[in-house]
């Protein structure tokens, strides 16, 4: 089915008030539902909405309490989402960081004790958007096992990071530090297909096709020792700056049942004219050979967006019966 943007927002937001979010907090998720499918990322829109209401339920989310805002120091701004969603504790936060950043040259904001964000590069458009370079760090659940190694250990821990440019981004990359998102895998498991070799291991550390032995097993590190550095740094930023838990201390994210994530995000807001003012030279002069080298762009470049976005009729109708609070 063909639905429209605004039309996934007001049905996300109705699903999530229907089972216990406040309005306030269930628009700004909603909004981010939309934006997910808006842009192809079918792993962070509707496809997570089920587990967004579940958990709301159940208590793993509080979807009614309000985040709590401070400034321990000038550029240092924290939001306490106090176990609720991720989404409405970084709105309440970011004109305050918007506006450190711009006095200071650079602020950070550091999101804590909150559901999983789901798509990090959702919250670095926005500071992106207010002019600035945008950069993020989140963890996760632990899926993902050393180079050599077969123990879970941290998340897929993914980076975001924007670049403004005069009309719209620059550049926008949104990735994990594992060599593929958790999502690919599940998504294969349902759609019983296999996974390419490379992504996963099975618990005894060979590698394995077969996305339910990958589940029962860890993902690995993208390009190895590279991709486990910037896991681990993602790890200490996002859990050590915020407050918030390890990887190996939150259980599977999509999980009905169970404790809160309690989950960090930690962003940093550059303001470029406190620096040198060459940021759009030297973007533009890289872009223009770039764009000479057929095969090759910027990250971010090439971004579509749909509107109407194609839906699963599977999916739609689910979404439909929890809109109905079912």
């Amino acid at each position: 089915m063909q639905i429209a943007v605004t039309e996934i927002e007001e049905v996300s937001r109705k699903a999530l008030t229907a089972h216990g979010a406040a309005d306030w907090q269930a628009v700004e998720v909603a909004r981010a539902v939309a934006r997910a499918e808006e842009v192809g990322n079918v792993i962070c829109g509707l496809y997570y909405l089920e587990s967004y209401c579940r958990q709301l339920v159940s208590g793993r989310v509080d979807g009614k309490v309000d985040p709590i805002i401070t400034e321990s120091r000038p550029g240092a701004i924290t939001a306490d989402a106090r176990l609720g969603f991720a989404q409405p504790a970084f709105s309440r936060a970011l004109p305050l960081a918007i506006d450190a950043a711009r006095k200071n040259g650079i602020a950070s904001l550091a999101v804590c004790h909150s559901h999983t964000c789901t798509s990090l590069g959702y919250f670095t458009e926005q500071i992106a958007a207010a002019g600035l370079i945008g950069i993020g760090f989140t963890n996760a659940s632990a899926i993902v096992s050393g180079p050599g190694g077969k123990k879970p250990l941290i998340g897929t821990n993914p980076i975001a990071f924007t670049i403004p440019g005069a009309d719209g981004p620059a550049m926008h990359a949104d990735f994990s530090t594992s060599a593929v998102a958790l999502g690919k895998i599940t998504m294969a498991q349902a759609a019983g297909e296999d996974i390419p070799l490379g992504w996963a291991v099975d618990k005894d550390g060979n590698p394995t096709t077969d996305p339910a032995t990958a589940l029962g097993g860890s993902l690995v590190s993208s390009a190895s020792y590279k991709g486990w550095a910037l896991g681990l740094l993602v790890e200490f930023l996002a859990a050590g700056l915020t407050g918030s838990v390890n990887s190996l201390d939150v259980k599977g994210l999509k999980a009905e049942n169970g404790p809160p994530h309690d989950l960090g995000q930690f962003y940093i807001l550059i303001d470029s004219s406190a620096h040198a003012s060459t940021l759009a030279d030297r973007v533009q002069r890289l872009a223009d050979e770039i764009a000479n080298d057929p095969g090759v762009r910027l990250p971010g470049s090439s971004r579509r967006t749909f509107d109407p976005v194609d839906v699963p009729d599977a999916l739609w109708a689910k979404v439909q019966v929890l809109a109905a609070g079912g």
